[in-house]
């Protein structure tokens, strides 16, 4: 998938922060897309710029955003993949450089900050567009299908879960009990279900949550439950935890033809992982984990029909985002449908924190 359209020179891509959202997921798509050249690399650990020179051996690393911003005229996109907090400054201050932004999921810590950014942006005539990748996961793209085949009838209910097995708590940012951190499982992965839920089946109007933390020495929550009432009248029951010792189905979905259940992670993150990159067969699921349509029996037991998965393709994100900088296509997340995800999880933590249901 490398390569630039005929006579068009690539659009020079400035990446902030090299840990996990930067090595593992945009540097290797941003490197992967037509039309994108990764051109430099912010990050103060001397470690991770040895980690890019090798990975990236023509990408210049500067330990500082002032330098990436110093050469913003030598720049098409900035890419922010740095720690939650730093996301809305550092977002305004590409914006009020002339600089198209993607930021890492979630983009603010309110919505109001959301909204705030997506003004900006609106104001400049600049795009900014949020990392939710997760609308590009297998399991995700083969429910939008069954969904447009009508192969479940009305849906009911909606449970999806993120749940991990991770009894010793990991340290750092994301599970700093520091609210400026933005950490803890409910904004985190919680960003990537609730996200789900509101692309799938509409707006919400009433949210309940219950988020706590069960790990000694633990900060941040690390086992959340969310319950959505969208509007259309769908209840979304949504896992997020990372002491589940016993995963349960990421999509369970029932409507009033048939239910869809599905096992097992989308590949594409541990394929990343693993130094994989995009190409022929990305995104391919072996037939064992697919899941099933059916109704009145258990697909563990052979119930229902087996509903072939859906590829995976995380690198369709950036392809739209060079699209939409090179021929005013759409942008693939709209910082306004970032901040609707955002209402629901400040909702959500609302009514964990005072044990209510809240009407939005």
């Amino acid at each position: 998938m490398t390569g630039t359209p005929p006579g068009n020179p690539p659009l020079r891509v400035g990446l902030v922060g090299y840990g996990l959202a930067g090595s593992v997921f945009h540097a290797p798509l941003i490197a992967a897309t037509e039309g994108l050249a990764l051109d430099t690399v912010v990050t103060s650990n001397p470690e991770r710029q040895r980690q890019v020179r090798a990975e990236f051996p023509d990408v210049r690393t500067v330990a500082a955003p002032d330098e990436l911003f110093d050469r913003a005229g030598e720049l098409d996109l900035v890419v922010v993949a740095s720690p939650n907090k730093t996301h809305v400054p550092l977002a305004t201050r590409a914006l009020e450089a002339g600089l198209p932004v993607v930021v890492d999921k979630p983009v603010a810590g309110t919505a109001a900050e959301a909204r705030a950014l997506a003004t900006l942006a609106e104001e400049r005539g600049l795009l900014l567009s949020v990392f939710q990748n997760r609308r590009w996961d297998n399991d995700f793209l083969t429910l939008r299908k069954l969904l447009a085949e009508d192969a479940l009838g009305e849906v009911w209910r909606f449970e999806s879960r993120f749940e991990r097995w991770r009894p010793q708590p990991k340290g750092g940012w994301r599970e700093s009990g520091d609210p400026a951190e933005i950490g803890g499982l409910l904004y985190d992965l919680g960003s990537h279900v609730v996200d789900q839920a509101l692309v799938l089946f509409g707006p919400v109007t009433q949210v309940y949550a219950e988020s706590v933390v069960r790990r000694a020495g633990a900060e941040a929550d690390d086992d959340t439950f969310l319950a959505l009432t969208h509007a259309n009248g769908v209840r979304s029951h949504l896992y997020v935890s990372s002491t589940a010792a016993q995963l349960g189905p990421r999509f369970r979905v029932l409507g009033s033809k048939a239910g869809y259940v599905k096992h097992g992670l989308d590949p594409q993150e541990a394929a990343l992982r693993e130094g994989k990159r995009p190409g022929p067969g990305w995104g391919e699921e072996d037939e064992s984990l697919w899941g099933r349509v059916g109704a009145g029996d258990s697909p563990l037991t052979g119930g229902g029909q087996v509903a072939a998965t859906v590829p995976g393709d995380y690198p369709a994100y950036y392809a739209a985002v060079a699209e939409a900088l090179r021929e005013g296509g759409p942008n693939p997340v709209d910082a306004l449908e970032a901040a609707a995800a955002l209402d629901v999880l400040e909702a959500a933590r609302r009514s964990a924190r005072d044990a209510v249901v809240v009407s939005l």
